[in-house]
């Protein structure tokens, strides 16, 4: 009896290990794999865009110096620096683009990232139990909210209402365009900054209480600094889902690739190009190469600042932790 229970006993640890190991090669597998396909999209868009650094007659035809600095006497930085893939003379000049895509970043990320942090600090500690439990589902709704329908939104209600209010010479303009892409922010702020401040030990709490601290003191002075790395983590994640942002930017800002610093001027963003020209620009064409290299730079400028985010995360982590 006693030798058929340990046969038993045997089988079923091993049993158990070959489960265990077998999850983890699948599991190892599904990473691996994930990882590849990433990077196989970076190899093919990388190699679309290839020619127009390679191909003398693709880079002549595209005047791959216009990509980011041309000086012209005499022409003003909108004449110099110019996005004008069709006509006799194409004009390749991503700065246009770049400062679109940063005004409206910019304004989404001014918008998202104050409010996302004081909801998430209401709700974490001064929202009754049962106010909590609307607040939370009611703005992470909104990430579920398709980015066409926010577009639709700011195009048909928010820009009338801007230049209404304020006096705006153009309807669509990076005003616009940022607001609305803060509302599709704002659940990715607002639910990492919550996570990380409902997860700040108890004992913070209690011991800025017996000390004499208010709840508001003790929610500014020591909640949210605790919760800083999540909260910065919110802001890297915003930032990365700003960039990439398309519809409601191809929809809202104007699409209208013009060189100017003011925020009430019409925008055009780098994803918004590729999705409105990519369809319709010939195969293999310098336009097709241009496009292709936009595909690039957004893949590197979204890979360095979540790299960068990550660095940042963990010192602060290890320095909240009292490590070096």
């Amino acid at each position: 009896m006693n030798d058929r229970r340990k046969v038993d006993l045997t089988r079923g640890v091993k049993g158990r290990f070959i489960r265990d190991r077998l999850m983890t090669v699948v599991f190892t597998g599904a990473g691996w794999f994930a990882i590849l396909f990433i990077a196989l999209i970076f190899v093919f868009t990388f190699r679309e865009a290839l020619p127009i650094f390679t191909d003398p007659e693709v880079s002549k035809e595209a005047n791959l110096h216009e990509f980011f600095v041309k000086r012209v006497e005499g022409e003003t930085i909108e004449q110099q620096f110019v996005w004008q893939p069709v006509g006799e003379v194409p004009k390749f000049s991503f700065i246009p683009l770049i400062l679109g895509t940063l005004k409206a970043t910019f304004v989404g990320l001014l918008f998202a990232c104050p409010i996302g942090v004081a909801a998430a600090l209401f709700s974490s500690e001064f929202a009754p139990p049962k106010l909590r439990e609307w607040i939370k589902p009611t703005i992470e709704l909104l990430a579920g909210i398709p980015s066409v329908v926010l577009g639709f939104f700011a195009l048909l209600v928010l820009a009338s209402w801007l230049q209404n209010t304020f006096g705006f010479t153009y309807r669509l303009n990076a005003w616009n365009a940022g607001l609305a892409l803060g509302i599709a922010l704002l659940p990715v702020v607002f639910t990492i900054s919550e996570d990380g401040m409902s997860s700040v030990p108890r004992h913070y709490r209690e011991g800025s209480l017996a000390l004499g601290a208010s709840r508001f003191q003790t929610a500014w002075k020591v909640v949210l600094p605790a919760a800083l790395p999540a909260v910065f983590a919110s802001f890297v994640l915003a930032f990365g889902r700003a960039i990439g942002e398309t519809m409601i930017l191809l929809m809202a800002g104007g699409n209208a690739a013009i060189t100017s610093f003011s925020l009430s001027d019409p925008l055009r963003t780098l994803s918004a190009t590729i999705a409105a020209e990519l369809g319709e620009v010939v195969f293999g064409d310098p336009h097709y190469s241009a496009l292709f290299f936009m595909g690039t730079l957004l893949f590197v400028l979204t890979f360095v600042s979540n790299s960068a985010g990550q660095w940042v995360i963990g010192r602060m982590q290890r320095r909240m932790q009292g490590e070096s």
